[in-house]
């Protein structure tokens, strides 16, 4: 029976490849990429060429028996995704779980995560914290910020640049406006930014100045 990786890729800076990644990349059967385009600029780059194939959260349930076929074959497979660990926000939960509901190997390396440099960055207390990864758009969101509003550890969000205004003037509802806020911005990359503050005050900065880039939000528990 074969083995499947998971394997962290950088969240902006290349660097930040570990050399086990790149050491698996190579010696794997197959790759399974959510964007092969954005993964092939990674992989030529550390002159990877081990054959990619897509996989993403609008294939991943099509694609699931045949991934576990081909791992029981004996087939060695990587995970990756765009940037960062996959499952974390991203497709790699369902071929996980998949796995280990047929006693496959999964091992899954140490590598880059966007949340924990923000998290340690924000100066917000991190002995205890909560990942709640992108807010429910338009059904649910009320409801969920209305009981977030009440945790008692500080919590982690993933927000797009174009929502992030909406969401920090909810942090302002249903948190309170005074409540603490972080916002890094473009994290190991060339423009890289954290804004510090009150949530007024963030989205007072972040009203004059429209963000750009990945964005990772970090909220102050209540206390």
């Amino acid at each position: 029976m074969g083995k499947l990786y998971i394997v962290p890729t950088p969240i902006g800076n290349l660097n930040d490849i570990t050399f086990r990644a790149i050491e698996v990349l190579k010696s794997v059967d197959a790759i399974l990429a959510e964007d092969t385009r954005t993964s092939g600029k990674l992989l030529k780059h550390f002159e990877i060429k081990t054959p990619m194939q897509s996989h993403h959260m609008h294939n991943e349930h099509k694609m699931l028996n045949r991934i576990i076929e081909r791992i029981k074959s004996g087939e060695t497979i990587a995970l990756i995704s765009d940037a960062g660990t996959p499952a974390i926000s991203d497709p790699g939960f369902l071929l996980t779980r998949a796995c280990v509901e047929h006693s496959i190997e999964v091992d899954c390396l140490p590598g880059a995560t966007a949340f924990v440099p923000a998290l340690v960055n924000s100066g917000l207390p991190n002995d205890k914290f909560v990942f709640e990864g992108f807010l429910p758009v338009k059904k649910g969101r009320q409801t969920r910020l209305k009981l977030l509003a009440e945790e008692t550890r500080t919590i982690i969000f993933y927000e797009s640049p174009h929502k992030l205004l909406k969401t920090l003037a909810h942090f302002c509802e249903y948190f309170g406006e005074d409540r603490p806020v972080s916002v890094s911005r473009e994290l190991t990359k060339l423009f890289e930014e954290t804004i510090r503050g009150t949530a007024k005050e963030v989205l007072e900065h972040y009203t004059n100045k429209p963000p750009k880039g990945e964005i990772v939000i970090v909220v102050g528990a209540k206390k």
